[in-house]
């Protein structure tokens, strides 16, 4: 499908307060990305509806713009990564469809 993304990438802890996890999108997906949002201005600091995918998990956030990448940010949350069997420095795939609207 040409509105599905699919890429592999290392899940990372950022250093902050709350310790969120994360992977950062290659370059290679950003115009990608761009495009499949349409042009529209993201809401909320840049941030991009999706639809993410690991193993059999499924889950709906947003990605973020992350200016020392120049690529986005994908958190994923501790739920995912309990039911996938992954922590910090795991290499895992990653299917993500861009949304829409809140409700796709």
């Amino acid at each position: 499908m040409l509105d599905q993304l699919e890429f592999s990438g290392d899940l990372w802890v950022s250093p902050g307060p709350g310790g969120w996890t994360f992977i950062t999108l290659p370059v290679e997906c950003v115009d990608q990305i761009r495009f499949l949002a349409g042009g529209r201005k993201a809401k909320s600091w840049g941030m991009i509806r999706v639809k993410a995918s690991i193993g059999s998990s499924t889950w709906r956030t947003t990605i973020w713009p992350d200016k020392a990448s120049g690529s986005f940010l994908l958190p994923v949350k501790a739920a995912v990564r309990k039911a996938e069997k992954v922590s910090a420095e795991d290499r895992v795939v990653v299917e993500m469809t861009v949304l829409d609207e809140p409700g796709t």
